[in-house]
């Protein structure tokens, strides 16, 4: 029985700390709402807010604790240094009561002690008046009255005057001190709250500029996107600049719009190729139709078929890309022995080196597909062909070396362009169908790298493909 009553209460407490846990997370979301109303939306304004606010808090902070320690203390000392300068006045007025003009208490008082007495007649002390609203020498001479004289005082510390005036009773007299100001007030703290506030503003105003400085790298990068988005050219004078991480970003906002373009450029030249591709089939089956009459030539036909359905597939490949799978592990050492396989069918020297770790993540098939398009030309027009792959800072450097006919160099760029083909050849057994440096280069593009033709050491062509590793 006591252990299910344990059990209950236990239940009670957990659904009662539920429930509070419940209404301060429903609180905090409030709260958030109603900041959120409030904060500034614009990143230049919140950053303000994020420089500011820790300074102000931090200045909150140090002159609370000038005033409560520094101030106050020396305050206090100050006043506890004047009371005593009066009670010795005191002292000497009562030892020595036959000096009846007290003429050299008041000499060695204003001379040593820079205070100027005067002894009054037996009148009653003045009433209390208006305490100040705040003042730490009010409270604190008052105490040091109490604590070392102990007779009945009266002080006036109200006002901006620089002499306090302190009145205290005596037997037969009243001691009228007047004091300077400073000698019982720590009077230097409006120094300091300058200071405080003047290295503030010149901070301030510093941190202002290179704010905005760095906002405005991010305003540019906004204001370039917005009008690529909207189809319009990139603002005059545009680029990366600012920290590091902006820095990237513009770059790599510049790298997106030129891929984008040139995706766009290569699917228009895609569709003007399909068109003149499938035209000129389409008019070999008109001439075929027209000149066989009752005798139709099906291997011509079917030879046309063929090489439509080729086409198509390339260009759907091309279309389609790789973009859709997923990065995965690529080992290079398994790629290299098919690829010396395929070299002994092509009946084709082939020399692979690898440095470092055969390991890479890319796309698996994209890349296999990218480089069976840079090998498959080198096997097609070279006897000899070199493939080397090295990582280097990140980056994974695949060479193919051949010792073809090569490229001219005034060329090398346009074999990347759709449909661009160095021979005249229409079929896919001689030439092609253009596309397989385009796939290539898009491959590497979607990867984050590059593909480049220079002279090969072997005399033919070389074919620098970099992506990171």
């Amino acid at each position: 029985m006591a252990s299910t009553t344990d059990t209950s209460a236990e239940s009670r407490n957990a659904q009662a700390s539920g429930s509070a846990r419940t209404r301060l997370a429903r609180l905090w979301f409030r709260i958030r709402l109603l900041l959120a109303g409030y904060l500034p939306k614009r990143l230049y304004a919140r950053s303000l807010i994020i420089v500011i606010a820790p300074m102000i808090l931090l200045q909150s902070v140090v002159a609370f604790v000038f005033m409560e320690r520094h101030w106050q203390t020396v305050t206090i000392r100050l006043s506890a240094a004047v009371t005593r300068d009066i009670a010795a006045i005191i002292d000497l007025i009562e030892t020595y009561p036959q000096d009846d003009n007290y003429a050299n208490v008041i000499r060695i008082a204003q001379d040593r002690l820079a205070l100027k007495i005067d002894i009054l007649p037996p009148d009653p002390l003045p009433g209390p008046g208006p305490k100040p609203f705040f003042s730490i020498l009010d409270e604190a001479l008052s105490n040091e009255i109490v604590k070392q004289i102990n007779r009945p005082f009266w002080i006036d510390t109200v006002g901006n005057s620089n002499i306090v005036e302190i009145r205290i009773k005596l037997e037969n007299s009243v001691l009228r001190v007047f004091a300077r100001r400073s000698q019982a007030y720590a009077s230097n703290t409006h120094i300091f709250l300058l200071w405080m506030v003047g290295t503030s503003l010149v901070l301030l105003a510093i941190a202002i500029a290179f704010l905005r400085n760095q906002i405005a790298p991010i305003l540019q990068l906004a204001a370039a996107a917005e009008s690529f988005g909207k189809g319009r050219p990139t603002p005059a004078g545009f680029h990366p600049r600012g920290a590091e991480e902006v820095r990237r970003a513009g770059h790599a906002f510049l790298e997106m719009r030129e891929r984008i373009e040139r995706q766009i450029e290569q699917r228009t030249a895609m569709l003007t190729g399909v068109s003149h591709d499938l035209r000129t089939i389409l008019t070999r089956f008109k001439l075929q139709l027209a000149l066989s009459r009752n005798k139709i030539d099906l291997d011509a036909l079917n030879k046309d078929i063929e090489d439509m359905q080729s086409m198509l597939e390339g260009y759907l490949s091309f279309a389609r890309g790789e973009a859709l799978e997923d990065a995965g592990k690529f080992d290079l050492d398994e790629y290299f022995a098919k690829l010396s396989e395929e070299a002994k069918l092509r009946k084709r020297k082939l020399t692979t080196e690898i440095t470092g770790s055969p390991q890479v993540h890319v796309r698996p098939n994209a890349f296999s597909r990218l480089l069976s398009n840079v090998t498959g030309n080198s096997f097609r027009y070279a006897k000899s062909v070199s493939v080397s792959a090295r990582h280097a800072r990140g980056w994974l450097v695949l060479t193919v070396d051949d010792d073809g006919p090569g490229i001219p160099a005034d060329k090398r760029e346009d074999v990347f362009k759709p449909f661009v083909r160095l021979d005249s050849a229409r079929n896919q057994d001689a030439g092609g169908t253009g596309l397989g440096l385009s796939i290539a280069r898009d491959i590497a593009h979607s990867h984050g790298g590059e593909i480049t033709l220079a002279d090969s050491p072997m005399g033919g062509l070389r074919v620098v493909v970099r992506v990171p590793a």
